[in-house]
């Protein structure tokens, strides 16, 4: 049997910001090279990106995806990114067979490509494009409960040395990014982060309580003042759905002013 795969969640960032020298996500960059350098070689990669929603959990199943350049307003070299993985046909196979299994309909779909909660972060962690990779959507019913089934039906999974990222953000409310900065503004953030990183790391929390606090994060503290949409912070919750424990390290960067986290389990 297999071991249990490596589970991320990061915060991918503004677009393709890091990518472009952005003073503004400098710790962010950091952090993800970090994180790479520190992990064994994976043989393959599933993204669960914020930025691909589905009626139900549908995965890339092309042998060599094109990217999505979905942003909007950047430089030309914003467009110009290449990041030329192949696709992971059988392990896509694998996914969708996991979900079915948990009573999950789920498809493939073998033309979509990848979009930049992959590439972004990818071709900062592997900018060598050279591991397979695979990407998972959310559901567009944007359902807490629904995405922790999705990764605990993930558990069923038979790949050896699999990383799997949920790629996200921990604060995601682009009027704040942009705003100027208030002693008020950071102390939501900062107590949202707080109740984030106890939730995901607290090994005091009973399992049953860590899933009930997830399931009901809008119940945080300024939790949607941190997301007013969440689909940036659902990736955690299939990440977690998977890992089934307390996160054992989390890292923390200032991404445009503001803290964000990430998870490892």
């Amino acid at each position: 049997m297999s071991r249990q795969p490596d589970v991320l969640f990061i915060s991918h960032g503004g677009g393709p910001l890091p990518l472009l020298g952005d003073p503004g996500h400098e710790e962010l960059v950091a952090r993800l090279q970090g994180i790479a350098a520190n992990l064994a070689r994976p043989s393959a990669i599933l993204v669960v990106s914020a930025h691909w929603e589905e009626p139900v959990p549908t995965i890339t199943a092309g042998a060599h995806p094109s990217l999505i350049y979905d942003y909007y307003g950047f430089p030309d070299e914003a467009y110009e990114v290449q990041y030329p993985c192949p696709g992971e046909p059988e392990l896509a196979r694998k996914v969708q067979a996991a979900l079915t299994q948990a009573g999950i309909p789920a498809r493939l779909d073998s033309q979509r490509g990848f979009d930049h909660g992959l590439f972004v972060p990818l071709k900062l962690m592997y900018p060598e494009a050279d591991i397979p990779c695979i990407q998972l959507s959310l559901t567009d019913n944007l359902d807490a409960a629904s995405h922790l089934a999705i990764g605990r039906a993930l558990q069923a999974l038979e790949y050896e040395n699999l990383l799997v990222i949920g790629s996200g953000f921990s604060f995601h409310n682009m009027q704040a990014f942009f705003a100027p900065p208030t002693p008020e503004s950071q102390a939501r953030n900062e107590a949202f982060e707080a109740w984030l990183a106890d939730t995901c790391c607290s090994t005091e929390l009973e399992e049953a309580e860590r899933h009930h606090r997830l399931v009901n994060w809008a119940d945080a503290p300024h939790a949607r003042y941190c997301h007013p949409r969440e689909e940036h912070l659902l990736p955690l919750h299939v990440c977690y759905g998977l890992a089934g424990r307390p996160s054992h390290t989390r890292l923390s960067a200032t991404v445009l002013g503001k803290q964000s986290g990430m998870f490892h389990w």
